[in-house]
């Protein structure tokens, strides 16, 4: 946008604004294009005062005429600093790592950058850094105190018990020497005591009982039985011994010939009300002697210490059967 104050008395269309380029034009004596001006030949100026200067931007200069801000000393080029002759094109290079003409450090030029070196370190003074070896001693104490502390509590509670165990048993015996193991009996734990057993031929026979060895199967020393005793009055008669009195099973091996038999139970002279039931549990066939060996037993009442058990033949009773071991054992 144009304005009076710098447009002057004339409009940009009455001259060439580039007219100064073909100053040279004017001064070869040349002829101007048209009427108007041009080329060099400033146009009619239309309401310009004789000799009051233009003071539109469109005035004609000379190239490097107009000055900004005062006069600027023109700097002569020098050119790029000589680096040498510069190596022809096709020729081979110069080997790897060395320098070339064509580029060098800026260091290695006069008046180069200076070199910046590593900031110098603060030994005393203000500016202090963190005192790293006071916190690792800190660090050091606190464990040792908290080692120290776990110890003491081990003591203590290791004290603690010992006192304890003293008080509650005041014979123990302070030495590292153990004790001798004690030979008194009593002091184990009793085993359970073994009850009685015996072969019927090793006990007291009376009446017609004999020993006998002629029926295989036996489980007597040697095979011996107590045979003969289907006569009234024969009898076997063992005394026993028992820890305490009691209940106990009158355990008893016997065979019989394929038929039922039974006998006569007296304890410490006093007969038993119940027989010892000898059937033939077994089936065995009529006859067979050898076949017919089998158990059978009888609850009786022994007293504590020593009893008398007698096995008899009486009347009423079918005694034919042979007589291979005795044993007592729990009710």
């Amino acid at each position: 946008m144009t304005t009076p104050g710098n447009n002057g008395a004339n409009t940009p269309e009455d001259d060439d604004p580039f007219g100064y380029l073909y100053e040279d034009g004017q001064a070869a004596g040349a002829n101007p294009p048209r009427a108007g001006g041009g080329y060099g030949y400033p146009g009619p100026t239309v309401g310009q005062q004789p000799g009051v200067p233009r003071t539109s931007y469109n005035q004609v200069r000379t190239v490097g005429e107009r000055k900004y801000g005062g006069q600027i000393p023109q700097q002569q080029y020098q050119g790029p600093p000589q680096q040498g002759p510069q190596q022809p094109y096709g020729q081979p290079a110069a080997p790897y790592g060395q320098p070339t003409a064509q580029y060098a450090a800026p260091e290695t030029y006069p008046g180069g950058p200076p070199r910046q070196g590593p900031p110098p370190q603060q030994t005393g003074g203000g500016g202090r850094g963190p005192n790293t070896k006071g916190l690792l001693i800190g660090a050091v104490a606190v464990v040792a105190a908290v080692v120290v502390g776990i110890a003491v509590a081990l003591v203590s509670n290791s004290d603690n018990k010992d006192k304890k165990d003293d008080a509650a048993d005041p014979g123990k015996s302070t030495s590292s020497q153990s004790a001798s193991p004690s030979t008194d009996p009593s002091s184990s734990p009793s085993a359970p005591a073994e009850l009685p057993k015996g072969d019927a031929a090793t006990l007291t026979l009376g009446g017609a009982a004999q020993v006998g060895t002629n029926v295989p199967g036996a489980k007597g020393t040697g095979g011996a039985f107590v045979t003969n005793f289907n006569s009234v009055g024969s009898s076997v008669t063992w005394k026993v011994k028992v820890p305490k009195a009691g209940s106990y099973k009158l355990n008893l091996r016997f065979g019989v010939p394929g038929t039922d038999a039974n006998a006569t139970i007296t304890l410490n002279g006093k007969a038993e009300s119940r027989p010892m039931n000898m059937k033939n549990f077994a089936h065995s066939p009529a006859g067979d002697w050898a076949k017919g060996w089998q158990t059978t037993f009888a609850n009786v009442t022994l007293d504590k210490g020593d009893n008398e058990i007698k096995l008899s033949c009486e009347q009423g009773n079918q005694c034919n059967a042979n007589l291979d071991q005795l044993w007592l054992s729990a009710a």
